[in-house]
């Protein structure tokens, strides 16, 4: 299996509000970063978003060393995901994304792995920028 490591970031302007997200993926020196966003949403969609996408970008089953600042999605993945399965995701925020990540993260072996989100982390600074542009982007056409 290949060994890519993606950096992911979400940003909401209000909670509901625009919305951006943004994904760096890295396999062996190479970089691809993936942007977008929605007119309508709220941080913890577009943090699960990004992760989606840049899943959704690899081409064969790969090991990934995700990294993200969303405890939300962190704790989400390693501890509740397994438990909202059981219960059909009744109660559970987002179920329309969390079943997307199951299917785009079957074929993959996830590490997941938290990063303190403003601290300066490189990745986690660019990607937190680019969310925000956007989520701006999106409250200019609203």
């Amino acid at each position: 299996m290949k060994k890519i490591e993606i950096y992911t970031d979400g940003s909401s302007l209000g909670n509901p509000g625009p919305g951006g997200w943004c994904a760096i993926l890295r396999y062996k020196g190479y970089e691809k970063i993936l942007q977008g966003g929605e007119n309508h949403t709220t941080n913890n969609r577009m943090e699960l978003t990004a992760v989606i996408e840049a899943l959704k970008a690899l081409k064969e089953p790969c090991e990934v060393d995700l990294y993200a600042d969303s405890t939300y999605v962190l704790k989400g993945i390693n501890e509740w995901l397994k438990n909202w399965v059981k219960k059909n995701f009744k109660n559970v925020k987002n179920p329309d994304l969390w079943r997307e990540y199951l299917n785009v993260s079957r074929n993959h072996k996830i590490n997941v792995n938290w990063v303190k989100g403003h601290s300066g982390h490189k990745e986690n600074e660019i990607c937190d920028k680019i969310a925000k542009e956007e989520a701006l982007k999106r409250k200019k056409q609203c």
